[in-house]
């Protein structure tokens, strides 16, 4: 049979490494994989077709990262192979703690981590979510050969959800050996450390017929704790610049109708306006804790000389685990009896004298001091001895925000366990025709442990004793009385185990697939060609299931003090049946200016049906155009246009509404602004805000407020019209240099969004009329029923609401450029790679009347909701590596350009008189500081991002690597990354989302952990 059915036979993809860069001691970062060579005798394909003919060229860029780099890297997870290719921003991986959810994710071109697919040798693997996506976290990285990254939709090829395209994890072919491998990583400080163990054994057995191979990991990572660093000890508030914090802090914090939130002066023990914010960074961890085993096994065998069967099966299980700040009373409305001891004289007056103690009776019903004594000295609870009604048992509510210290720091610990197998056969039909069949079916279950948060109900029965030692009511046994009016410490052991909650919520999705090619070549080729007319013809098959249930600790809004939300039930599943083909036509070769002229085309059918009533499903068409052209010297042009979409996944259409959190600076009802605008005042009362409240209403609690938002049955497909067009040049007169550029435009209609917080407060409050306060825009809104604000508990308070629609528009555009270049310098080789990206524009516009937003060199909330991380204009990566006989060292310097506060978001913070700040075309100009209130001030409603976090220079850093092969089957790596120890910028905790917005920087984007020093030994035989 046909060597190139059976060695790297992937049919979607094995991309090539560049001539002369292909030796293990030439490192190549980066590079583009445009050109298809023959390996000993092996066939590589392009990823980015179905069609194997190593012969033909494809229009399509690849960039790749080999082999070399998971060495010179010591990667320890594939999230930190890939996570500095230039024009990928990074997801959700290790350095994102608040906002992780166990997973790694890779985002393509900043388009959101759904937006693209990642593969296993060329093929899906069970997602680990309800979202679709790839887990990087289950890649066997012992047995990656390189990385493939194809950019630009690729629907046609790989189906739905590769608008922005796809990363192809390629694994090693044939290994024959044994291979073990540890490593060790840690920080200057002494923290963090990072551990990989991988045995690997792999033969070939019947003269070559078959191969076997198995391998075996290990991971562990620990914590990286904020409070170990002096950019992160303490938070800072980004708007004034102050030590900055939570209002839910301790001492606590109480609301009084007229007062607001007032909060437990720790020398007078009485309520004072203000807040002493809680300082939550040193509990929040850079580095997430994380733990893999991981079994990866593969086999092929020649059946007949003309039939191959091969599998592989994958085995993953991991523990990511997240630490935060203690939970508490977050907002939530608690009743609290006025005799109970833990008051002092001067709390319990205030509370007598502005509580309504009587709902019933009109007006607000105090109480005079004299009642509020007998109150106050009343031994007795709700009811006397004889079981008659206690007149003096008076209670009142109030709106609680107690940081529970004493109950520990939150812990969620998600634990993951993915199987994956695949079983295929394939064979050569005649001498220029192969077919190939598989079926894959994997199944991914993960649990998120919660510890050590409030239980609100039973924070509830700890409110009401009257001798401070036994609750008046409980709704479990071995309830003991918390002290929530003292200081840090004062909640006892006993009413700390009481309120303490542990709670699961476990997610589970699955993935059956099956395809059938057929490809090869016709068997003759264009008149002015020596090529065959390529083609690749099939059909294919997915099923996705998926669901999540909690129990009922978790699935109760409000009940988890501090988790954010409930976690409500979702199960849904769909069917795509998908038929496709495609066409590589060799127009002219070796010809004058003609070498090369290629044509190729590609489409597909997908239909799928929706497991609900309400949505019978819909059908998609993608399809695909594009073209090469090499007139000599070198020289190639390409090009490529690519219709993509992208299907709405299981947590699009099947989540139910809830009530979440988002992140939100500057509430337009905070502070003393509607008590001055009649219009905006009618507002805030027409969201539920109370006329006491006007004037004192809170701004939202570390700056994350209330959204009630879910999924959305009926969606629809996006649709992405990419484009691409560039050159790739290999000059004779200078051997192993190559070089490529090439411009890419995508743009997705019917994107499913929701708009940014920005927008939907924008929408009610940028033209505050008489009328609004009927505008659907602004009534949508729901006000915690205690304080006004935006903040509180979910159950009570919806906030903001934000519906998921196709209603978006996606755009990006930009420049990849790739360099690459390999020669003798007499004492050594010399190597050097570079990949680099210019981000022209990328925007985002929720709904036709939200702002088309651009965050491209922006940072700030609104563009944090749109992708997450940072996206920089320029971005590059450059490896530079000396080859002598035993021994490599090589430096990598990384460049991220510099980037500043998004002008549309600064111009929303400041008032109309300073509007003259920021030009007609939304650009920042010079701004005096405004003097905000410091940080035992009422609010920064209002406030202007302190001058110095307005913007963040460029950062460059550099790893140094040495590999020295002691013997032929020994070899030792060191490394030290971040050589120079460059520190992280700072900017407060506040100009971004929660997730990527963390200890005062962006540890996703930048270094936080500073100066790393590693180690690894390669045994082989």
């Amino acid at each position: 049979m046909k060597k190139q059915i059976f060695v790297n036979q992937l049919k979607t993809g094995v991309a090539p490494a560049i001539l002369g860069l292909a030796m293990l001691s030439a490192p190549a970062y980066a590079q583009d994989a445009d050109e298809a060579v023959e390996d000993d005798g092996n066939v590589i394909v392009v990823t980015g077709s179905l069609i194997s003919d190593p012969n033909l060229e494809r229009s399509s860029p690849v960039n790749v990262t080999g082999e070399e780099e998971v060495e010179l890297k010591l990667s320890t997870n594939a999230e930190e192979l890939i996570r500095d290719v230039p024009g990928l921003v990074t997801g959700i991986g290790s350095n994102a703690n608040n906002g992780n959810n166990g997973t790694a994710t890779i985002d393509l071109r900043a388009l959101g981590s759904n937006r693209n697919i990642g593969l296993l040798d060329g093929t899906r693997v069970t997602p680990n979510d309800l979202s679709g996506q790839f887990d990087l976290n289950n890649v066997p990285l012992a047995l990656v050969e390189r990385v493939e990254v194809l950019t630009g939709g690729a629907s046609t090829t790989y189906g739905a959800d590769a608008i922005a395209g796809v990363v192809n994890f390629i694994t090693k072919q044939d290994f024959a050996g044994f291979e073990a491998e540890l490593s060790n990583q840690i920080t200057e400080v002494g923290d963090g450390n990072i551990f990989r163990a991988d045995v690997t054994v792999g033969a070939n057995f019947d003269d070559g017929r078959g191969n076997v191979v198995l391998s075996l990991g290990y991971q562990e990572r620990d914590a990286v704790f904020q409070g170990d660093r002096d950019i992160s000890l303490f938070g800072i508030n980004s708007f004034n610049g102050n030590r900055g914090g939570s209002t839910t802090s301790v001492p606590g914090r109480f609301s009084v109708p007229g007062s607001g939130n007032l909060q437990i002066d720790p020398t007078s023990s009485t309520l004072v306006a203000g807040y002493l914010p809680f300082n939550f960074n040193p509990f929040n961890i850079y580095q997430t804790p994380y733990e893999r085993f991981n079994i990866y096994s593969a086999g092929r065998y020649e059946i007949t000389d003309d039939i191959e069967v091969y599998a592989r099966g994958l085995f993953s299980k991991n523990n990511v685990s997240t630490i935060i700040a203690p939970s508490g009373s977050f907002g939530s409305n608690q009743t609290i009896n006025i005799n109970n001891p833990f008051i002092a004289p001067g709390m319990r007056d205030i509370f007598c004298a502005n509580n309504d103690f009587d709902p019933n009776t009109a007006g607000v019903q105090t109480l005079d001091p004299a009642t509020c004594l007998a109150a106050a000295s009343d031994p007795n609870g709700p009811t006397l001895a004889d079981g008659s009604v206690n007149p003096n048992y008076q209670t009142f509510t109030t709106n609680v925000r107690r940081r529970t210290v004493e109950v520990g720091p939150r812990l969620g610990d998600y634990g993951t366990t993915l199987f994956d197998y695949k079983l295929g056969f394939r064979g050569g039909l005649t001498d220029t025709i192969d077919w190939d069949i598989y079926g894959a079916y994997g199944e991914s279950q993960r649990i998120l442990t919660q510890d050590n948060y409030v239980l609100n109900s039973r924070l509830g029965d700890t409110l009401q004793t009257v001798d401070g030692t036994t609750c008046v009511n409980a709704s479990a046994a071995n309830c003991a009385p918390a002290n929530v009016f003292g200081q840090a410490g004062d909640i006892s052991v006993a009413a700390a185990n009481y309120l303490r909650g542990r709670s699961t919520t476990e997610r589970r999705a699955s993935l059956a697939q099956f395809r059938a090619v057929l490809n090869g070549d016709v068997g003759f080729a264009s008149p002015w060609a020596a090529d065959a007319i390529g083609f690749a013809v099939g059909g294919e098959y997915r099923k996705n299931t998926g669901f999540q249930q909690a129990d009922a600790l978790a699935e109760t809004p409000g009940e988890l003090g501090g988790a954010g939300g409930a976690a409500v039930p979702i199960r849904g599943a769909y069917d795509v049946y998908e038929a496709f083909g495609e066409l590589i036509l060799p127009i002219v070769q070796d010809k004058p200016f003609f070498e090369d002229l290629t044509l190729e085309a590609g489409i597909r059918y997908s239909d799928y049906t929706i497991d609900a009533p309400s949505n019978p499903g819909y059908s998609t068409t993608t399809w695909k155009v594009g073209g090469s052209w090499s007139p000599g010297a070198g020289v190639k042009f390409r090009g490529g246009f690519n219709r993509a979409v992208r299907a709405p996944n299981i947590s699009e259409l099947f989540t139910p509404v809830s009530t979440q959190l988002t992140n939100l600076n500057n509430d337009p009802c905070a502070g003393a602004a509607p008590a001055n605008d009649a219009n905006l005042r009618a507002v805030c009362l027409a969201q539920g805000a109370q006329g006491f409240q006007i004037g004192v209403i809170p701004p939202p609690v570390s700056n994350q407020a209330n959204i009630t938002t879910g999924g959305n049955i009926n969606l629809q497909p996006e649709t992405a019209d990419t484009y691409t067009v560039g050159f790739v040049w290999q000059p004779d007169f200078v051997p192993g240099l190559n070089f490529s550029v090439d411009y890419y435009n995508i743009k997705i209609t019917d994107a499913i969004t929701v708009a940014t917080p920005g927008d939907i407060v924008s929408a009610c409050f940028d033209n505050i009329t008489a009328a609004s306060a009927t505008d659907p825009a602004c009534t949508s809104f729901g006000r915690n029923p205690s304080d006004g604000g935006l903040s509180g508990d979910p159950a009570v308070t919806p906030g903001l609401f934000g519906a998921l629609s196709n209603l978006g528009q996606l755009s990006t555009d930009g420049v990849d450029f790739i360099l690459n270049y390999k020669t003798d310098v007499g004492f050594a080789d010399l190597s050097f790679g570079l990949s680099g990206n210019w981000t022209n524009s990328t925007k985002f516009q929720a709904t036709p009347t939200s702002i088309n937003r651009e965050c491209v060199g922006f940072y700030s909330v609104n563009c944090s909701a749109f992708s997450g991380a940072i996206q920089p204009e320029w971005s590059a990566s450059a490896r530079t590596t000396l080859s002598f006989d035993t021994v490599d060292v090589s430096l990598l310097w990384r460049y991220i350009d510099s980037v500043q506060y998004e002008p549309l978001q600064f111009a929303a913070d400041v008032t109309a008189a300073e509007l003259s700040n920021v030009d007609a075309s939304g650009a920042l100009l010079p701004v005096a500081d405004q003097g905000c209130p410091d940080f035992q001030g009422a609010d920064t409603g209002g406030c202007l991002v302190e001058p110095a976090f307005r913007s963040i220079d460029a950062a460059h850093y550099f790893d140094l690597t040495a590999r020295w092969q002691i013997f032929d089957n020994l070899q030792l790596t060191f490394i030290v990354q971040n050589l120079f120890d460059k520190s992280p910028p700072l900017v407060g905790n506040d100009v971004g989302s929660t997730t990527f917005n963390s200890g005062n920087t962006y540890p996703s984007t930048y270094d936080a952990l500073g100066r790393r020093y590693g180690a690894s030994v390669k045994l082989t035989f």
